[in-house]
């Protein structure tokens, strides 16, 4: 019965062929296959003594179910490529690279792992490698290559684990391109520490270039102002010029010269900012150019401005210019206000108007604040466009407090001397401001009158005292003229010692005359003339009126002496007839 029993339970439970292995199984045969090396086995362990076939492995699956044929095979692939980055690192190991380092390297290297793993499984094509193993096949390719010393030499020339990688997948196998590059961007002096960005960013193909067309671009540069040793920094900085072909090149670099550069405003502009060479399309340099000249500007007067400040054509002009305009539209400032905005200060066009200009409101604010008029704001932006950039609390707001607390301005003259002298908010109170005020009060000057003089003059504190000195010197011991001169005309400090004050004055000297210095100074050299000629005429007038009035008065004298003479000799001659009469 127990036989019956155990027969029948037999018969119940499903048989299962010694053939048919798990998939877990089957992969773990799979990688024990493939693997590099075999762990340690100890007797008695699962296939100590010899391993199921591949083929069977892959015959049992087909008979399974032969829609999981596809996956067998990529898993079989998956633990190639494991096989072949473990001999990459063993090679890498053997160039005495450290664990960490190859292990980063090798998994940023997919595509080379592949082409090794190609190329390892071609040679068993070869008659000489039939009987040999993946692994060594595997390792002779990559020393073939070359790829460890090339990774040492890479990594000598500063370039980055991340950069390596890269460029070793993008040499697709042909490892010498990169050496021969590498070294063509030294003789055109792109440093250490940019080849592997400039390598990076100077398009897939650049590996693939020959060298003869990269030296043609260099050349035609050098021909167009750009000097030899700028070369290395512009390429660096533009890597995607080398990606370029010698038509577009040439194309580009006439944009700019046709717009009226000469050869050395040209280089100077492609070494201030190498991208405006390469960075951007010609149909968005074109829409640049143009919008550019809706301020007024001719073509020449563009090129002169992006030869001035070339980063203008990195900026978008919806994003940068737009805004801006509308903002100064908003604050009275005309197109030719805008114009010469844009000429003095092209820099406020490259702003981040969200960033850095649109939080200024404030500082418009506080200008209205101290007494600046509204129509004098816009003014003001347009006579010092940096005022847009400075900080309310960090620049502007201490220099009004020490004009008003320590250079005597009151409150009511603070708005008149900030609108006429906005330049007064980007002086430095310790180096400029405090030293020209020590200067003026150690004159003899009162805090009140230099008030009053900064409210006439606002431009007076921005003088250095190394020219103020000499023209005070000149005013008081050659000119022998009092302070208080200076205080009624303080733009005295303004006109040039060598090229009016003293030419001006030996004038009046050997004249005879003598003006105030507004008269002396505020005027053409025309108008001065004139006026010392009118101021001789009329000391000549004066003097000849007095001679003329001194004649007349001699002759009187004269005429009075003569008549009391005959009259004496008449009263005489009576005298002596009465006496003989008598």
């Amino acid at each position: 019965e127990n036989d019956h029993h155990h027969h029948r339970d037999s018969e119940d439970k499903p048989k299962t062929p010694p053939h048919i292995l798990p998939p877990q199984e089957k992969q773990n045969i799979l990688e024990m296959s493939l693997v590099t090396k075999r762990g340690p086995q100890f007797p008695g362990s699962i296939y100590a003594n010899s391993l199921p076939s591949l083929q069977s492995v892959i015959q049992t699956q087909n008979e399974d179910d032969e829609d999981d044929e596809e996956v067998m095979i990529r898993r079989a692939l998956d633990i190639r490529r494991k096989v072949t980055a473990e001999v990459f690192k063993a090679a890498m190991k053997k160039g005495k690279f450290g664990i960490t380092y190859s292990t980063n390297l090798v998994n940023r290297l997919p595509d080379f792992i592949d082409h090794v793993m190609i190329e390892a499984a071609a040679l068993k094509r070869s008659p000489e490698f039939k009987d040999s193993t993946f692994n060594l096949r595997a390792k002779l390719v990559i020393d073939h290559s070359n790829v460890v010393p090339l990774i040492r030499w890479l990594k000598h020339n500063n370039l980055s684990y991340p950069k390596i990688a890269k460029l070793i997948c993008m040499s697709k196998g042909n490892l010498d391109s990169i050496r021969r590059l590498v070294e063509w961007l030294k003789t055109v002096y792109v440093k250490g520490e940019f080849l592997g960005a400039t390598l990076l960013k100077s398009g897939d193909d650049i590996l693939h270039r020959r060298l003869e067309e990269l030296d043609e671009i260099v050349d035609y540069l050098e021909s167009n102002g750009v000097r030899r040793d700028w070369i290395g920094f512009v390429i660096s900085r533009c890597p995607r010029l080398l990606s370029y072909s010698m038509e577009e090149v040439k194309t580009r670099v006439d944009f700019y010269l046709n717009m009226g550069m000469n050869e050395n405003d040209f280089g100077t502009m492609v070494f201030d900012y190498p991208g405006v060479l390469g960075y951007f399309t010609l149909e968005e340099m074109n829409q640049k150019v143009n919008y550019l000249k809706e301020f007024g500007l001719s073509t020449e007067d563009v090129g002169k401005l992006l030869a001035f400040r070339p980063q203008l054509m990195g900026c978008s002009i919806e994003e940068r210019w737009k805004p801006l305009v509308k903002y100064l539209y908003y604050l009275g400032i005309s197109r030719d206000g805008m114009r010469r905005m844009l000429t003095i200060k092209p820099m406020i066009f490259c702003f981040n108007f969200e960033t850095t200009i649109a939080p200024k409101v404030v500082i418009v604010q506080f200008f209205r604040d101290i007494g600046v008029q509204e129509d004098a704001i816009g003014n003001m932006l347009v006579k010092f466009p940096p005022l847009l950039t400075y900080s309310l609390h960090k620049k502007i707001r201490p220099v009004v407090i020490y004009l008003m607390t320590k250079a005597g301005v009151t409150e009511k003259d603070i708005g008149k001397v900030i609108a006429l002298g906005p330049e007064l908010l980007g002086c430095n109170i310790a180096k400029t401001l405090e030293v020209n005020v020590k200067y003026f009060l150690s004159l003899g000057i009162r805090v009140r009158q230099l008030g009053e003089m900064i409210g006439d003059f606002p431009k007076l504190l921005r003088y250095k005292v190394d020219l103020l000195y000499p023209k005070y010197q000149y005013l008081r011991r050659t000119m022998v003229r009092p302070l208080q001169d200076v205080i009624e005309f303080p733009r005295f400090f303004s006109y040039s010692l060598e090229e009016r004050i003293i030419p001006r004055h030996k004038i009046m000297v050997e004249n005879r005359v003598n003006f105030k210095l507004r008269y002396m100074l505020a005027c053409t050299d025309e108008e001065f003339n004139q006026r010392v000629a009118d101021k001789v005429e009329r000391r000549q007038r004066f003097e000849s009126g007095r001679m003329d009035d001194a004649v007349s008065d001699s002759q009187m004298a004269e005429g009075l002496s003569r008549g009391q003479m005959r009259n004496g000799h008449t009263r005489s001659e009576d005298s002596l007839g009465l006496l003989l009469g008598a």
